[in-house]
């Protein structure tokens, strides 16, 4: 027995607009390119990729939940595994972050060396 099977198909309908969700993921989406592309900290651009995943994860419950009938839990079962793969780029990232921390004493991405710092001649 199921939540279908207890309450009419109207009780399962979206009582906010699909847009309305779909410009909030877009909205959440924006936040997260521009204090990627424009802030240095390395915390700071962490929290913005989190918000971008968040953002497609909004994306893929809203179309869970419109397209329920033809694929069920599709989308929830993506949100999911979206949301996985987020907890592990940050334990990753922060295992970097701590690493780049004792080494140089700042998380500021201005002032990590790309390339070979001793030189090679």
């Amino acid at each position: 027995m199921s939540l279908y099977d207890l309450f009419p198909p109207e009780f399962f309908k979206l009582s906010v607009p699909l847009s309305a969700y779909l410009i909030l993921s877009a909205i959440l989406f924006t936040i997260g390119i521009a204090t990627f592309l424009f802030r240095r900290n390395v915390i700071t651009v962490f929290m913005a990729i989190e918000l971008m995943l968040n953002a497609v994860n909004v994306v893929l419950v809203t179309a869970d939940t419109t397209v329920r009938a033809t694929l069920p839990h599709t989308g929830g079962v993506f949100a999911l595994f979206v949301i996985v793969l987020a907890a592990a780029e940050l334990g990753v990232g922060l295992a970097i972050v701590l690493q780049l921390y004792r080494l140089r004493q700042s998380v500021e991405l201005d002032t990590v060396p790309l390339g070979d710092s001793q030189g090679s001649g």
